[in-house]
């Protein structure tokens, strides 16, 4: 049957619409296997596992920063494993191994596995403590997981460069283009890389990011007006963290090229008074702290910081943090 003129009139508009694939319905409860995190609605999320020998002292659960995936901890893992840290790696929905690869998938649902997969690896390992590491992306979704009403199961959080840059602190012009893009072309994809920006100086660590075919080298324009919203509700999630949450480490560091000053002292700024949270600043790191060259001090503060979460960090980079987020900002 021939269609409507005017559903005809509609459909160069359809093709117009950002795309958002979230999770289903629930069929099933979820499920954690050696290889791969099943949500409720059937989705396979890929699962990488860095165990050490032994039982561990603590267990860590990674979450990957925008078009990365569960391969992210490759570098810093046999120092963790080496300090009695179990590790756990998952590729988030439209990134990686995970279903609708390139799609957005939605901050929320994003947020509800993060507290699923924190659900499943502690009842694996019950006896030790849970901590829940996001980089960049990862961290967004983690301060949005943070403040559901049921909150992950974790003794703390360690945020990597928390991906925080929305509207709120993006040049006007940047947002009414990028809006504007997401509603004319909204799945039409450009290079993943911008030249001149440099997330890591381990070259090393990008040279295995570059051949590793989990890595999307080309990003849609309507996942990244997803990952901005994401930003957004990240930030606006901040003022909603509760004092009697589990302890937060942010990690931020000089060098960053892809999340200004500007957006990390903004989180600061919404932080409510008493939110156990502290910032460890670093004059030489870049966006991917655990894969930078000095990442072996990044991980001695952070391994100390979850033994002794009110201790000082032994580089000094919490009282750097400090005395940094008094400071004027510096230019960007």
């Amino acid at each position: 049957m021939p269609l409507p003129r005017r559903a005809l009139l509609a459909l160069p508009l359809a093709g117009c619409t950002p795309q958002l694939i979230p999770a289903g319905p629930r069929i099933a409860d979820a499920v954690l296997a050696e290889d791969a995190l099943t949500m409720e609605d059937g989705a396979r999320l890929p699962l990488r596992a860095w165990l050490p020998e032994g039982a561990p002292k603590a267990v860590l659960l990674c979450l990957h920063g925008f078009n990365d995936s569960r391969n992210f901890m490759t570098e810093p893992a046999p120092a963790l494993n080496a300090a009695g840290l179990a590790v756990y790696a998952y590729d988030q929905r439209g990134f990686g191994g995970a279903p609708h690869r390139g799609v957005w998938p939605g901050a929320a649902t994003l947020a509800e596995d993060a507290a699923t997969a924190a659900r499943l690896i502690k009842a694996r390992h019950p006896d030790a403590p849970l901590f829940l590491l996001g980089e960049s992306m990862g961290g967004a979704v983690l301060l949005l997981a943070a403040t559901r009403p049921e909150p992950p199961p974790a003794a703390g959080y360690v945020l990597l460069a928390p991906a925080v840059w929305g509207r709120a602190t993006m040049p006007g012009l940047m947002v009414g283009l990028l809006d504007a893009l997401a509603h004319v072309v909204p799945r039409v994809a450009v290079a993943s890389s911008v030249p001149g920006i440099t997330p890591t100086d381990n070259m090393r660590a990008l040279q295995r990011m570059a051949r590793d075919p989990l890595t999307i080298r080309e990003t849609r324009v309507d996942t990244t007006k997803g990952l901005v919203d994401l930003m957004d509700d990240a930030l606006a999630a901040a003022p909603h963290l509760r004092p009697d949450m589990p302890p937060v480490l942010l990690v931020y560091g000089a060098r960053d090229q892809l999340v200004p000053p500007v957006a990390t002292r903004a989180l600061l700024e919404r932080l409510p008074e008493g939110v156990p949270a502290r910032i460890a600043y670093y004059t030489g790191v870049h966006h991917m702290p655990l894969r930078d060259l000095q990442a072996p001090v990044v991980i001695g503060d952070m391994l100390a910081w979850m033994a002794r979460p009110s201790a000082p960090l032994p580089s000094g980079a919490d009282a750097v943090g400090a005395s940094w987020a008094r400071t004027p900002p510096p230019a960007w």
